[in-house]
C-alpha cells in the first residue's frame, strides 16, 4: 500500500519571525558588501578620468563608471527595500512579544484570583466585626478593673459635688486675698488693742495696799513655807 499511494511526508514547521528577520539580515549584508566594491571600483575610475585627457578614452572610463554606478543604485534599492522587510519583521516580532506578556500577564492574574478567593473564603466581615466588637467590651471591662482598682479607700462615697465646689470656689476666693504669696488665714493677725483703748497688763504681783507686811513668797507668786532648821 505505501508502495501504491507513497507515505505522506512531514510539513516543516513554518519559519519564524527570527529565523525571517536573520535570513533578511544576510542577505542585506551580501548587497552592502557588493556596493562597498561597486563603490572601490567607482573610485579607480574617478582618479581614471582626472588624469586621462578629454577624448575617446576618456569617454570609455565614463562609460564604465556609469554602468557601475548604475549597478550601485540598483543594489542600493534592494538594500533599502530589505531594510524596509527587516522593520516590518521587528514590527510584528515586538506585537509578537506583546502578546505573549499579555497572556502571561493575565495567566498570573487569573491564578492570583483564584488563590485570593480561597483566601476569602477563609475571612469573612462578620467574624472581624464580631472580634471587633469582643475587643472594645475586654477594653471596657479592663477600664473598669483599672478604675475600680484606682479608688481610694479614704475617700468617703457620700460627698456632694456642689458641696465640694463650693468649698472650693471659696478657696480660691480665699487665694485671691493673698499678700507676698502667703495666704490669708497665715498672716498675721491685726493689733486690736490702739482700737480698744485697754489699759496694760501689771507686770508684776498686785499688793493689797493695808498689806504692808507682806509674808514672803516663792517663785510661783504663793507664801513661802518657812523651812525647820536641823539640829545636829
Amino acid at each position: 500500500m505505501r508502495r501504491v499511494f507513497g507515505v505522506k511526508k512531514d510539513k516543516e514547521p513554518p519559519p519564524s519571525l527570527q529565523d525571517a528577520t536573520d535570513r533578511i539580515g544576510k542577505r542585506g549584508e551580501s548587497v552592502d558588501e557588493k556596493i562597498k566594491r561597486l563603490d572601490t571600483e567607482l573610485g579607480r575610475y574617478k582618479e581614471q578620468i582626472k588624469k586621462t585627457r578629454p577624448g575617446p578614452a576618456q569617454e570609455a572610463v565614463k562609460a564604465r563608471a556609469m554602468r557601475v554606478l548604475k549597478q550601485k543604485r540598483m543594489y542600493e534599492g534592494q538594500r533599502d527595500m530589505l531594510y524596509n522587510q527587516t522593520f516590518n519583521l521587528d514590527q510584528v516580532a515586538f506585537a509578537a512579544e506583546g502578546i505573549k506578556d499579555a497572556q502571561q500577564t493575565m495567566t498570573a492574574l487569573k491564578s492570583a484570583n483564584k488563590e485570593l478567593k480561597g483566601m476569602m473564603k477563609t475571612v469573612k466581615i462578620q467574624d472581624i466585626d464580631n472580634m471587633q466588637d469582643e475587643m472594645m467590651d475586654l477594653m471596657d471591662v479592663s477600664n473598669e478593673i483599672q478604675e475600680s482598682l484606682g479608688r481610694s479607700y479614704s475617700v468617703p462615697d457620700d460627698i456632694d459635688e456642689d458641696d465640694l465646689m463650693g468649698e472650693l470656689d471659696a478657696l480660691e476666693a480665699d487665694m485671691g486675698t493673698e499678700s507676698d504669696g502667703v495666704p490669708s488665714y497665715l498672716q498675721d493677725e491685726p493689733d486690736l488693742e490702739p482700737e480698744l483703748n485697754l489699759p496694760p497688763a501689771p507686770s508684776g504681783h498686785a499688793v493689797p495696799p493695808n498689806r504692808h507686811n507682806a509674808q514672803a513668797e516663792d517663785e510661783l507668786g504663793l507664801p513661802s513655807v518657812p523651812r525647820a532648821s536641823l539640829r545636829g
